[in-house]
C-alpha cells in the first residue's frame, strides 16, 4: 500500500489522487515547529488580554460577546456541539478520509493556532481506520463547511458515531477500540477544526478524479464507435487542431490518432465516398478537448485550494496577530465544481449521441439496434434509453451552484458560495456517466463484431478483449442488467484505459 506523507502547503494533485485511491496517510514531522509556533501565538494573544474573535469571543453574530478565561474550553466544546447539525446520508468513507487528510494539510501550516497533538489525533484516526460518520448535507460553503466538519471535531471529542472495519459504533467506542482518549479542545481549536473548505474540496476532488477516469475511458469508447461506424479519421488530423490552438483539443486529437493507428478497419474503407460523419464522431476532439481543458482548470483550482489555509481567524506568530478574513469562503471550489459538472454533462451527452448513431442503420450501416435479428430482438434499444435517462438526469443536476446564495447567521454571513452541494453532486453525476460510457463500450464492441473479422488497432483490440472478458456478444435478447453493471464497473475501475495507450489526463496541462 502506498503511503502519502502530508507536507502542508506543497501537496500535488497526484498525492490527493493516491489518498482517494486508498493510500495510507502520515503527516510530515517538519510541520511540527510551525504548528507549535501557532499554538504559542494563541497563548500569547490570550495573555495580552486582547479580544480575539473565536478565541475569547462568541461566534458569528455573537462576535462582540467576550468570554471569560475560565470558560474558554467550554466555549470550544459548545461551539462544536452546536454546529454539528448535518443531515442526510453519510458521506462515503473515501471522501471522509480525503476530507480528514485535507484538514491535516491546512492545520499543519501553523496559521490555525491548533496544537500538534490535535493534528496527530486526526492522523492517528486515519491510520487506525476510524472514520467519523459525516452527514452529507448542511453546509452552504461559507464560514467554512461548518456542519460536516463539526461532526469530525465532535468525533474526536467522543461525540457522534464512527465506522471502524465493517461496523458503525459510537464515537466513544471507536476511540476506545483504537486506543485513544477523547480530545479536550483548547482555545481556538474547535473553531479551527470546523472552519474551512475541506468538505467541499474533498467532494470536488473526488468528482474530478472520477471524471478524469470517465473522460479517458470515453476517448477509448469514442474511438471504438468510430471503428464500429467505419467513420473517417480525417477529423483527427493534427493540422486541424494546431490551427485551433486549444491544448485540450490538440491532446484529445492526438489520443484518437494513437488509438486508431494501425487499424485494419480504417484501411478497409479508405476509398469510400463518405464525405463527413455526424458531429458526435467528427467533433470529438473539439468537444472532448474542451472538456479536458475545463477539467484541468478545475483540477488546478482544487490543487491550490487543497494547499490553502481556510479557517478564521488566521494566526500569525510574528506579532503575534490574529486576523479575521474570509478564506473560509469556498467560491473557488464552487466555480470548480460547476466546471466539473458541465464537463461531465458534455462527455455523457456526446457519448449517448454516438450510441444512438450506432443503432440507426441509416447512419451506421449496421443492423438496427445492433442485433442480428431486429424485430424478434430489441438489441440495444433500451440500453440507449437508459443512457438517455442518465444524461438527462445529469443535465438537470448541472445547474450552476455558484450563482446561488442565501444569507445565514442573521445576515452576518450574507453571501455564501454553495460549494458544498455543488461538489457533493459530482459523485452521483460521475456514477451516471460511468454507466453511459459503459453502455457505449458494449454497443461499439457489438458494432465491430459485425465487421466480418476485421481487426482494429492494438490498443482498441486490447480494449475489446477486456470488454468481452466481462460481457459476451449479444446474439439474442437476454437479461441485460448484469451486462450494464459489468460494463459500468469496467469504466469505474479504469480497466479499459489500463490496456490502451497513454491517454491525456489532468496533470498534462501546459
Amino acid at each position: 500500500m502506498t503511503t502519502v506523507t502530508i507536507r502542508p502547503g506543497t501537496m500535488t494533485l497526484a498525492d490527493w489522487r493516491d489518498v482517494w485511491n486508498g493510500a495510507d496517510i502520515a503527516v510530515s514531522d517538519h510541520a511540527k515547529p510551525v504548528v507549535d509556533r501557532g499554538a504559542q501565538a494563541v497563548r500569547d494573544l490570550l495573555a495580552s488580554g486582547r479580544a480575539v474573535y473565536g478565541i475569547n469571543t462568541g461566534f458569528g453574530k455573537l462576535a462582540q460577546t467576550r468570554i471569560a478565561a475560565s470558560e474558554l474550553e467550554e466555549l470550544q466544546k459548545r461551539l462544536v456541539l452546536s454546529h454539528a447539525c448535518g443531515v442526510g446520508a453519510p458521506l462515503p468513507r473515501r471522501v471522509v478520509r480525503l476530507m480528514m487528510a485535507l484538514k491535516i494539510a491546512s492545520l499543519g501550516q501553523g496559521n490555525s493556532g491548533i496544537q500538534w497533538t490535535t493534528v496527530k489525533a486526526i492522523e492517528a484516526l486515519l491510520k487506525a481506520g476510524v472514520d467519523p460518520v459525516i452527514p452529507s448535507q448542511g453546509s452552504v460553503g461559507a464560514s467554512g463547511d461548518l456542519a460536516p466538519l463539526s461532526h469530525l471535531a465532535a468525533m474526536l471529542m467522543g461525540v457522534g458515531d464512527a465506522e471502524i472495519g465493517d461496523e458503525r459504533v459510537s464515537a466513544v467506542e471507536a476511540l476506545k477500540r483504537a486506543g485513544f482518549e477523547p480530545l479536550v479542545l483548547g482555545p481556538k481549536e474547535g473553531l479551527a477544526l470546523l472552519n474551512g473548505t475541506q468538505f467541499s474540496t474533498a467532494c470536488a476532488l473526488a468528482g474530478v478524479f472520477e471524471a478524469e477516469t470517465a473522460f479517458r475511458t470515453a476517448l477509448v469508447a469514442g474511438a471504438l464507435s468510430v471503428e464500429a461506424a467505419k467513420g473517417s479519421t480525417a477529423p483527427f488530423d493534427a493540422r486541424i487542431h494546431a490551427v485551433r490552438r486549444h491544448q485540450g483539443q490538440i491532446d484529445a486529437a492526438a489520443a484518437y490518432r494513437g488509438l486508431l493507428e494501425g487499424s485494419a478497419i480504417v484501411e478497409s474503407h479508405a476509398g469510400c465516398d463518405k464525405v463527413q460523419d455526424p458531429y458526435c464522431l467528427r467533433c470529438q476532439p473539439q468537444v472532448m478537448g474542451a472538456a479536458l481543458g475545463v477539467l484541468r482548470q478545475a483540477a488546478h483550482t482544487l490543487e491550490v485550494e487543497a494547499n490553502a489555509v481556510t479557517d478564521n481567524p488566521l494566526i500569525f506568530a510574528e506579532g503575534p496577530d490574529a486576523i479575521s478574513g474570509g478564506n473560509f469562503h469556498a467560491e473557488p471550489v464552487a466555480f470548480a465544481a460547476d466546471m466539473i459538472a458541465m464537463a461531465v454533462c458534455e462527455i455523457g451527452s456526446i457519448s449517448e449521441r454516438r450510441l444512438a448513431l450506432l443503432m440507426d442503420p441509416a447512419l451506421s450501416g449496421l443492423p438496427a439496434f445492433l442485433t442480428p435479428a431486429p424485430g424478434l430482438n430489441s438489441g440495444f434499444m433500451i440500453p440507449q434509453v437508459t443512457a438517455a435517462a442518465l444524461v438527462s438526469e445529469n443535465k438537470q443536476r448541472a445547474m450552476p451552484a455558484s450563482v446561488d446564495s442565501i444569507p445565514t447567521s442573521a445576515n452576518q454571513e450574507d453571501h455564501v458560495s454553495m460549494a458544498a452541494h455543488g461538489a457533493r453532486r459530482l459523485l452521483d453525476m460521475t456514477a451516471n456517466l460511468h454507466c453511459v460510457i459503459g453502455i457505449e463500450l458494449l454497443a461499439a464492441a457489438q458494432g465491430i463484431d459485425f465487421h466480418d473479422g476485421l481487426t482494429s488497432s492494438r490498443p482498441l483490440e486490447a480494449a475489446r478483449r477486456t470488454i468481452r472478458s466481462a460481457v459476451a456478444k449479444l446474439e439474442d435478447d437476454r437479461y441485460l442488467a448484469p451486462d450494464l453493471a459489468a460494463a459500468t464497473e469496467l469504466v469505474r475501475s479504469g480497466a479499459v484505459i489500463a490496456v490502451a495507450r497513454e491517454l491525456p489526463g489532468l496533470e498534462t496541462a501546459r
